[in-house]
């Protein structure tokens, strides 16, 4: 069996200790860090977002040694710049209005393009690289791992809040995020070919200069042989990291067998699994998604032990177990979104909810 390799990519706040907003300090921190680190973290479009990025990884536990190094190097070069480094998918009260721009020709061309959408795009993502023999096999994966977004962006929500106001959303992240282009569950493709087809005419009509500004919850990568999950907040713990990285792995490489074995996985309407994410951002795990296949409404803790069940074949040989597992976990002490509201609804502060998750994101990391 091919080695479906990993990278994960996080990106992170930079914390005013003591107004606890946003700082605009980044390129300190990514100066600083391009030393030990080098290429593994660099700027973003807004200043007070900083990224990380693991190197190729032949397994989980490499990953969350990288993911665990990185996070730790982040931390101590925000430290000499007396800033901290939270991991939530949006601020709990700073406004984007507020936030700087990095200098760089290409996010000058996406203001340019998109104006305010643009500026106002301040959010924290977690993606994973997974990856894959071919692009014809990863665009069949592809299609095939699209049914499960909604349960996997469902664990990830962190990102209750905006501008200062508790949306109502576990991840508020995707709300500001849908304002781009290009944006949401793909459509389904028949092979890489017809794939390559529309993102060709995209560049050719104007639309896009490059395959990076297809911002899909999932896609192909342009440049690499992945298949690239971008649908998650960052979550606040590794562990919570660790965990949907190697769910993803255990869903590709699950989703691979079965194509080997002649067996498909039933297709989807993108409509369809778009009712299933827009539920995922407004309860997270605490709602109910729709089984589409049995045509009814589904609690999230019944379709998460469905889903362990469905890769449970291919955990043991990926060695990611207890890491898939983790699932329980975090259903049971909830998700970040859970979690930062529980501080909210206790003590009113909105300080508190970003000390919270201060503390969260050096959760095994730092004693």
């Amino acid at each position: 069996m091919p080695v479906f390799t990993l990278g994960i990519e996080e990106e992170f706040q930079t914390i005013d200790p003591d107004s606890r907003e946003l700082r605009s300090h980044m390129s300190k921190i990514v100066d600083g860090g391009k030393i030990i680190l080098q290429e593994r973290v660099k700027a973003e479009m807004h200043q007070a977002v900083v990224e990380v990025g693991t190197n190729i990884c032949t397994n989980i536990h490499e990953a969350r040694e990288e993911v665990t190094f990185l996070r730790r190097e982040i931390m101590e070069l925000a430290d000499k710049q007396n800033l901290r480094i939270a991991a939530a998918g949006t601020h709990p009260f700073s406004d984007w209005v507020d936030q700087l721009i990095t200098p760089n020709p290409r996010y000058d061309q996406l203001i340019s393009e998109m104006r305010d959408v643009a500026r106002s795009n301040l959010i924290f993502g977690l993606h994973v690289h997974v990856g894959i023999p071919s692009r014809n096999e990863g665009l069949q994966i592809m299609n095939a791992v699209r049914y499960f977004l909604p349960h996997i962006y469902a664990l990830s929500t962190n990102s209750p809040f905006w501008c200062g106001r508790d949306t109502g959303f576990k991840s508020y992240r995707s709300k500001v995020f849908d304002k781009f282009p290009r944006t949401g569950i793909p459509e389904y493709f028949n092979s890489a070919n017809e794939y390559d087809e529309y993102v060709n005419l995209l560049i050719k009509t104007n639309c896009i200069d490059d395959g990076k500004k297809i911002w899909w919850d999932i896609r192909l990568h342009p440049h690499f042989d992945t298949v690239e999950f971008r649908i998650c907040d960052i979550p606040m713990r590794v562990d919570e990291t660790i965990c949907l990285a190697a769910l993803m792995q255990a869903l590709v490489v699950k989703i691979y067998k079965l194509m080997k074995q002649n067996l498909n996985f039933r297709m989807y309407r993108k409509a369809l699994i778009s009712e299933n994410k827009w539920r995922a951002a407004r309860y997270g795990i605490s709602g109910k998604l729709i089984d589409f296949g049995r045509q009814e409404e589904v609690s999230y803790t019944t379709l998460a032990q469905e889903l362990l069940d469905f890769i449970d074949d291919v955990v043991d040989e990926l060695g990611s177990r207890k890491e898939v597992e983790y699932i329980n976990t975090i259903l049971r002490m909830g998700t970040g979104a859970d979690r930062q509201l529980a501080v909210w609804e206790q003590t009113r502060d909105m300080k508190k909810v970003v000390d919270f998750i201060v503390q969260e994101t050096s959760h095994g990391i730092r004693s």
